[in-house]
């Protein structure tokens, strides 16, 4: 019987993450360029094979309804992952472990899933995360190409954001979709914290695909771009990460 491939975490370039994502996401694009990102490498056998992706300072707005500041929330915007053997919530598991090592200011982290891309967060569920209902519903907005706008992108008169982002304005809009909230998941790193949101625990939603089907829709056999360090499965277990 073959062992398995061994499993390694560690911070990675930005060069890195953006390969991962734009190949191994549905998105296609790392978070908005005014966070600031936590990118978590992840090698399997010797070969890099994606990124899981933390964000501060998109929003004061993440931590508010818990009472924290942005140094105590983050969200985890990003799973990015080639075909793998490993299950995806070892992966979260270890790399939150990795994150709160170096930011022990960390009380929360944040999740969502977008059922407008047959998410219910099966990864989140897989993992032991709480599920705290719904956001409210948005809009994506679409040019006469048929291009997609998030709505954080339009404004009334276009001209570009406090953050320098390029805006569009509202009139310039071929037309406008209303969609479902997004679902939201959160994992408490402390147990005050825990106590704190255990309140705010809903019901699952229902699974509809495997618990690895949140991370992309394409997971391609290929390794990505040169990494930074390693840091072995093993290591992490001795500091408790199994």
């Amino acid at each position: 019987m073959s062992s398995r491939p061994e499993l390694k975490l560690d911070w990675c370039t930005h060069e890195a993450a953006k390969y991962a994502v734009e190949h191994w996401h549905y998105s296609k694009c790392m978070p908005a360029p005014f966070s600031k990102p936590f990118k978590v490498g992840v090698w399997e056998g010797g070969k890099f094979i994606g990124v899981v992706i933390f964000t501060t300072g998109v929003s004061s707005a993440l931590g508010k309804p818990y009472g924290l500041k942005n140094i105590e929330v983050c969200e985890l915007q990003r799973v990015a992952l080639a075909r793998h053997t490993v299950a995806v919530t070892r992966v979260i598991s270890i790399a939150i472990r990795f994150l709160k090592a170096s930011n022990p200011n960390l009380r929360l982290i944040v999740s969502f899933a977008d059922p407008h891309e047959g998410h219910v967060g099966g990864i989140y569920q897989g993992g032991n995360w709480l599920f705290a209902g719904e956001t409210s519903a948005s809009s994506a907005y679409f040019d006469s190409k048929g291009i997609e706008y998030h709505a954080r992108n339009i404004s009334k008169t276009g001209g570009y954001d406090k953050h320098g982002v390029k805006q569009y304005s509202r009139a310039s809009m071929a037309r406008v979709e209303v969609r479902q909230g997004k679902l939201r998941y959160l994992m408490p790193l402390d147990d005050e914290m825990k106590k704190q949101i255990e309140p705010l625990r809903k019901p699952y939603p229902k699974r509809v695909r495997s618990v690895d089907s949140d991370t992309s829709g394409d997971q391609p056999e290929v390794g990505g771009a040169n990494p930074t360090r390693t840091l072995s499965d093993s290591v992490a277990s001795k500091r408790g990460d199994k």
